[in-house]
């Protein structure tokens, strides 16, 4: 054996991990299991603590005056940290509220809360995803960076899709923050808008209550044919 072969046999061996890369690895999985850990403590809170009645949550807020509407707000911001049912909650806003006040309550919570839940979506789990999913997700970003505005306006417009999941699932993406901001401040309205109505106005026979649940069905349309055009033109740009 020559001196050159040692070189070139060590030259073909697979290199080992640098300590900064396992560093890095350790670090994103890290952060990923903290991540679980906040969404598996906002899923007990919301699950757990004893949720109040309409009629209480009336009293409360008649009896603190703007506390009420703005505690209401924050409630309902950190209730979107947990997959519970948002579209109840805005029902019962349209009760407490009426459909003018309970519209702007409902709208800035949800965007906040939808802000902070993309926000610990990327800061504690993105780098997982890219260190360990590698080319597997890389066509899906690929339809977000081309269509990132659009993709996020269809699923917000179906009003069924859970709304927490796609919070802290676009926070795991490539998707850009202001596609994602914009395209929620859009998508977001025509659903929120027709939940407080059947909240305001009521489920009994009347033109507010038919219009809200017309509303909810073209939505609900609206958002497959969405997703449907986007899966389409991706296909087509792959060929």
């Amino acid at each position: 054996m020559t001196d050159q072969e040692p070189a070139r046999l060590r030259s073909a061996a697979p290199e080992e991990p640098s300590a900064a890369a396992q560093s890095g690895r350790r670090a994103a999985v890290a952060k990923a299991a903290l991540l679980v850990l906040a969404l598996g403590v906002f899923t007990a809170a919301a699950l757990l603590l004893p949720l109040p009645s309409v009629e209480e949550i009336r009293n409360l807020v008649a009896g603190t005056g703007w506390w009420g509407p703005i505690g209401f707000g924050i409630a309902y911001a950190a209730l979107t940290l947990a997959p519970v049912p948002k579209n109840v909650l805005s029902i019962g806003a349209g009760v407490l509220f009426g459909f003018g006040p309970g519209l702007l309550i409902v709208y800035t919570a949800a965007m906040a809360g939808a802000s902070a839940a993309f926000w610990l979506g990327r800061r504690l789990g993105r780098d997982a995803v890219e260190r360990f999913t590698g080319t597997r997700v890389a066509r899906f970003e690929a339809v977000l960076d081309r269509h990132g505005f659009a993709a996020v306006v269809g699923v917000r417009l179906v009003p069924v899709l859970p709304f927490t999941a796609i919070n802290y699932s676009a926070g795991l993406t490539s998707l850009g923050w202001w596609p994602y901001l914009l395209g929620t401040l859009i998508g977001i309205v025509p659903g929120t808008a027709s939940y407080l109505a059947l909240g305001a106005f009521g489920f009994e026979s009347g033109f507010q209550a038919e219009l809200a649940f017309a509303v909810l069905g073209v939505l609900t349309l609206a958002g497959i044919a969405c997703a449907v055009r986007l899966r389409g033109s991706n296909g087509r740009a792959d060929v």
